[in-house]
């Protein structure tokens, strides 16, 4: 069977993205399935073409997977209007593909929203099965955030994501708030699976690399936030926790921002302002280099901004990576991520918006002789319930039954 997939931030290993569409890509040829992946040109990505664009596009086999990229830049700095018009641009040259191709089904998955509209056409005017996979609830997610204000988009929104998941076959949510959104607005017993995002547990054994080559200080604490630089990560919280640790003369704990985002000038100039030395800014690094620097660290960050709709509508990669390499995790804001850093011992929630109680979870941290306990607990949850071979089986057999349906 011949999949269509869209994924317009697609990447490979090499990039400084996510590869859970690269991963589950593969699943599907090794369960015997043919893949075509329709993507753009995302900045911190690599979809392993080389080759010139010709008429704005090119294409190739990487690893298996036929690519099609479009040469449609996106970047986590783009404004507002910029990304809107690069993610209609993409929906409008991946419906002609759906015209153009010949294939048995279609994926998709966003971000953005419009990725669902090829699906949308292929299941309309061809007559194929059609699964949506949804990363973020939108626009429940960026009204929250204040994002987007104007009723009419919101209306716009709001219309194609209901259109999208009623008709697709089959729906993937990728946290229980995700799926709990979903079936909000479903009105037939469309079947919805949750999927997180996964542990790579083989990159995990990755020799880290030397002590001399390591952005990590050997004698400090060093505690990491490795991801996206945007306005959802409310990384002033961790600006805020660094003040606190030094205010207090602790210089034991050093503070590692590993990314990029729109974000990250705006908080560099603030962690010069206010004179925080033991706050580190690191440019984004491919996966496996990443994971070698990961292993001089000692704690991973999870940070976002304190909107409730956060708590259970997220499924951050970056803590899935901490867990496959053993950093216990603090985490500050609610929901079930901090409810499996508690119920698994696999590091310490905190309080949102309380830079004392985080600043204190870095000490407590710091001084434990336990934290090989936590350390292991985590590597055990990864293995458990997040090994990312695991899902992507489950993955497989849960979207062939769009076909067989």
């Amino acid at each position: 069977m011949k999949w269509l997939y869209f994924h317009q931030h697609f990447s490979t290993p090499a990039g400084a993205t996510g590869i859970r569409s690269y991963e589950f890509a593969r699943a599907l040829i090794a369960a015997g399935h043919e893949v075509t992946m329709v993507c753009g040109s995302y900045n911190v990505a690599n979809t392993g073409l080389t080759a010139p664009f010709i008429n704005g596009m090119r294409r190739g086999d990487v690893d298996g997977i036929d690519v099609i990229e479009f040469e449609l830049t996106y970047a986590n700095n783009h404004n507002f209007f910029q990304r809107s018009a690069t993610f209609a641009k993409f929906a409008l040259r991946s419906i002609k593909v759906v015209f153009r191709e010949e294939y048995d089904a279609v994926f998709c998955t966003s971000t953005p929203l419009t990725a669902a509209l090829p699906g949308l056409f292929a299941k309309w005017f061809r007559r194929k099965p059609f699964v949506f996979e949804v990363r973020d609830l939108w626009p429940e997610l960026p009204k929250a955030m204040g994002v987007i204000t104007n009723p009419v988009i919101l209306k716009g929104m709001d219309v194609l994501e209901t259109l999208a998941y009623r008709n697709a076959d089959r729906l993937v949510g990728l946290s229980p708030g995700m799926v709990e959104g979903i079936t909000r607005k479903l009105t037939k017993n469309t079947p919805v699976a949750m999927i997180p995002n996964g542990c790579d547990r083989e990159l995990s054994d990755v020799e880290p690399v030397p002590a001399d080559q390591s952005c990590f200080d050997a004698n400090t604490f060093n505690a990491v936030f490795a991801g996206a630089h945007g306005r959802a990560n409310g990384l002033d919280a961790v600006l805020d926790t660094a003040d606190v640790l030094q205010q207090r003369g602790d210089n034991r704990v050093a503070i590692y921002l590993i990314g990029a985002g729109r974000e990250k000038q705006a908080l560099q100039e603030q962690a010069q302002k206010r004179a925080l030395k033991n706050v580190h800014f690191v440019d984004p690094l491919p996966k496996k280099a990443l994971f070698a620097q990961l292993r001089h660290a000692d704690v991973g960050l999870m940070t976002l901004q304190n909107i409730k709709e956060f708590y259970f509508g997220t499924s951050p990669n970056k803590f899935f990576d901490y867990l496959a390499l053993g950093l216990p995790v603090v985490c500050n804001y609610p929901g079930w991520v901090s409810e499996l850093i508690k119920e698994r011992d696999c590091g310490l929630p905190v309080t949102p918006e309380d830079a004392n109680a985080f600043a204190d979870a870095l000490i407590d941290l710091s001084k434990r002789s336990s934290l090989h306990v936590q350390s292991q607990n985590c590597k055990d949850l990864a293995k458990d319930s997040f090994d990312r071979n695991d899902l992507a089986q489950q993955f497989v057999e849960f979207i062939d039954g769009a076909v067989a349906s």
